[in-house]
């Protein structure tokens, strides 16, 4: 029998023996996975923070009377290269803090005259006459002295909207007790000690209120500038024992809770035909939480109200002694309060802080929290938080915190028990079908976060995360 080799039969395809996969797909029921999101994140610091119960919305948080005042942080504007102070931000020093006069104010911020600097200039020396204040616009600033023995010592490091020398403005016979170098280039304003006086002879107002803030450091005051507790110890015989009380605050801090919410909208044909093998209700409304959720760290972070970055005490914000982090700056965050519970910093923030420490022979140990392994620096975790936001110039900060109301430390803030609670803190509630058969779910969550004794936060300021070049 012969067997047709033609070039027809050659162009000719295979006969198929067996149903084609492709086909068999088509009858077939396949595997699905529920709805994917790449925008969760861990979200550590909601994991981690205490919720503290807030019935009426609002938590009021007590203190003892504190007199300590100003030390607040300068802000300025721009207009070209001219640089100018806000003259109510003059408000912030704390021998101007109180005092409202604008016409005054807006006589000294006209008298601050404008320095710029370079890297490695030499600001003041230590031992000369200290005759003006120094307020930082941009640029850093370190501080060193002359340890106990003999040797240099850094005392601090000074950044954008910070300021020293204010004791210079009225005590005449001062000398700088540090020399301040400039580690970058950058702008501040002067205002000497003549200018000042020239205006407070023209301002009565300004005078008396001086004349009451020389009278503040005769309060007795801790060191934490809250009103002393007589107590008399190691006594003997029968010395007349002081008698004393606690006061408190007039005007405490209150938080009220904030909100995020949505609208979700789901088509019932959707809901009635396309629930198998997910609920398709379930998935959206899944999803939904998660991005509220995201919303809620992202606000307990940033918020200019709440959020942990804008109410740090200034007292509890330092910078990097060379940009990056290193063990020394760790460290340093670290002995600012007691009982740190947990360091906070972005993921790429925790990547340089790795670099630093391997490229100093030093490894970070790991932690089990909550049946999972983290890095942490003695002893003390350090968790990712995507939400602490990274300059465009590649500088990011790091959080330290104490947690806990019975810490006194830095707690979240919500109400359970809302009507249509879906999860603690989080309702739905359903709105009913348009006329389109749209049906509506009105998703919202209530939240707010605050700190209870200032020490109970820190932040490392002006990390910087970039690779330098070897």
């Amino acid at each position: 029998m012969s067997v047709d080799t033609g070039p027809e039969a050659q162009l000719q395809p295979p006969r198929q023996s067996s149903l084609a996969t492709a086909a068999a797909r088509n009858l077939a029921t396949t595997t699905k996975s529920a709805p994917q999101m790449q925008e969760i994140t861990s979200r550590w610091l909601l994991r981690m923070l205490p919720w503290v119960e807030t019935k009426g919305g609002t938590y009021r948080v007590n203190r003892r009377l504190t007199y300590t005042v100003g030390d607040g942080r300068i802000e300025f504007v721009q207009d070209g290269a001219n640089v100018r102070v806000i003259p109510r931000e003059l408000g912030e020093l704390a021998l101007l803090r109180g005092f409202d006069d604008e016409g005054v104010l807006i006589g000294l911020a006209n008298r601050c005259v404008q320095r710029e600097f370079q890297a490695g200039e030499v600001l003041v020396r230590r031992g000369n006459p200290a005759e003006q204040i120094h307020l930082i616009a941009h640029g850093r600033i370190g501080q060193t002295s002359v340890g106990k023995y003999g040797d240099e010592v850094r005392v601090a490091v000074l950044a954008d909207g910070q300021h020293f020398g204010e004791n210079a403005l009225l005590d005449a016979d001062a000398t700088w007790d540090y020399t301040a170098t400039a580690e970058t280039s950058g702008t501040l304003l002067t205002l000497s000690r003549a200018d000042f006086a020239a205006v407070v002879a023209l301002a009565p107002g300004l005078q008396g209120h001086i004349e009451r803030f020389s009278s503040l450091p005769l309060q007795r005051q801790n060191k934490h500038g809250e009103a002393e507790i007589a107590v008399s110890a190691g006594h003997t015989g029968e010395p007349e024992i002081p008698g004393t009380f606690v006061d408190y605050e007039l005007n405490p801090r209150e938080y009220e809770l904030s909100i995020a919410q949505t609208v979700l909208r789901v088509h019932t044909r959707v809901a009635d035909l396309y629930n198998g093998p997910h609920n398709q209700t379930e998935e959206q409304l899944r999803l939904t939480i998660e991005a509220l959720r995201e919303r809620q760290e992202h606000e307990l972070v940033n918020n200019r109200e709440f959020g942990l970055l804008h109410n740090a005490s200034f007292k509890q914000r330092i910078q990097t002694h060379s940009g990056p982090p290193t063990p020394d700056d760790m460290d340093e965050l670290l002995c600012r309060r007691r009982g740190t519970k947990f360091f906070f910093a972005h993921p790429r923030t925790i990547a340089a802080i790795g670099r630093e420490f391997n490229a100093r022979g030093l490894y970070p140990d790991h932690v089990d929290l909550g049946g999972q392994q983290v890095p942490a620096w003695r002893g003390v975790p350090i968790l990712p938080c995507s939400k602490i936001p990274i300059s465009k110039d590649n500088t990011s900060s790091i959080l330290a915190m104490r947690t806990g109301e019975e810490n006194q430390g830095v707690i979240g803030l919500r109400q359970t028990g809302l009507p249509e609670e879906y999860e603690p803190g989080l309702s739905v509630r359903f709105m009913g079908i348009s006329e389109q058969a749209i049906m509506s779910y009105l998703v919202t969550t209530y939240y707010s976060a605050a700190v209870l004794v200032p020490d109970a936060l820190g932040i490392l300021e002006n990390v910087q995360i970039a690779r330098r070049q070897d």
